[in-house]
């Protein structure tokens, strides 16, 4: 009988892996340091990973924590235009000291970083800085899309549409 009903949870638990496997975002796999979070970091010697998901808008980059990434149509290589309560909304994808940022396996771009006038440092995809937003709560969310100057960041690097550059109304 406990053999019965042990076989029975493991298989209730194998359905209830493959159903939010097949949700319809993918990621790539994550590294053993992939706790990061825009506006947060893991701590130096690790490294954050940049990921690409299938999203309602297509291919999009994630992070470490596997929610969408964001592009502002107001910021440049060198500095991001997302501040105070901004980056509240919009938390910045950081790298603290020590750390490193890559991109998965199969996804191709130039990665680089700007210091930000708080002193932390932003990692940017194809001269773009990259940030996270407070209402994506699952991977696959892209409820940010087109809010106040933002859109998804594209493995293209491209956005996914042309936003105007507005960073009011948080």
């Amino acid at each position: 009988m406990f053999a019965t009903r042990r076989f029975a949870g493991l298989l209730i638990a194998s359905f209830a892996l493959v159903a939010a496997c097949s949700s319809g975002a993918t990621t790539a796999p994550p590294t053993a340091a992939a706790t990061a979070t825009p506006g947060a970091s893991t701590g130096g010697g690790s490294t954050v990973t940049i990921g690409m998901a299938t999203t309602s808008l297509g291919a999009v980059l994630v992070g470490p924590n596997g929610l969408t990434l964001y592009i502002h149509a107001g910021d440049s290589a060198t500095s991001s235009a997302c501040n105070g309560a901004c980056a509240t909304a919009w938390p910045p994808l950081a790298v603290a000291s020590g750390q490193t940022a890559a991109l998965a396996s199969g996804i191709t771009g130039t990665l680089g970083t700007l210091t930000r006038t708080d002193g932390t440092v932003q990692v940017t995809f194809d001269g773009m800085p990259l940030y996270g937003w407070k209402n994506d709560k699952a991977a696959g969310d892209t409820t940010g899309q087109n809010v106040n100057g933002f859109t998804v960041a594209t493995p293209s690097g491209a956005p996914a549409v042309s936003p105007s550059a507005t960073v009011a109304g948080y």
